[in-house]
């Protein structure tokens, strides 16, 4: 199968791409991360030799990409005047990305612990399957079946959501 023209794939998979990434590393940085997910696939293109699930191959270089930028995160030196401040606060809700799910439900999801909330939007949201998951976020699929239950158990416990889909 030959490959589509990049526009095409741009426009098919960019907001999936772009939804992953609000939830995977917050609206602020999801731009920049999305830039650089496009430009890495569009570097790689070229050499790609199929052209089967080119969507799965699109959210691993996205992954990648959230991956790469809670790393520099870590390692960036914090100056804090008040040592308070390092005090954990509650983890911030994003904006619901272009009207996915309920506000209720995006803000039980943005508060699952990273892997979790990556499967369960990756799966329940986009739509991707098991295996598709699981490469995106270099796992096994068991593992990845794993993350969508344990992120769907947890929602279910702590904030009596159901899921609908």
């Amino acid at each position: 199968m030959a490959l589509p023209p990049f526009q095409r794939l741009l426009d098919e998979h960019g907001r999936d791409v772009h939804a992953f990434l609000v939830a995977s590393v917050g609206r602020s940085d999801a731009d920049d991360c999305y830039q650089e997910t496009w430009l890495a696939a569009l570097r790689a293109y070229p050499r790609l030799g199929h052209a089967g699930n080119l969507r799965g191959w699109l959210l691993t270089i996205a992954a990648r990409k959230a991956l790469d930028l809670h790393r520099r995160r870590r390692r960036a030196p914090v100056a804090l005047a008040n040592p308070e401040e390092a005090l954990p606060a509650e983890p911030a809700s994003e904006p619901v990305p272009n009207g996915l799910v309920s506000e209720d439900l995006w803000t039980a999801i943005c508060g699952l612990p990273p892997k979790q909330r990556a499967a369960v939007i990756l799966r329940h949201l986009l739509g991707a399957d098991y295996a598709t998951v699981a490469a995106t976020l270099a796992t096994s699929e068991a593992a990845a079946r794993r993350s969508v239950h344990e992120g769907l158990k947890r929602l279910r416990e702590e904030h009596g959501v159901e899921w609908s889909t």
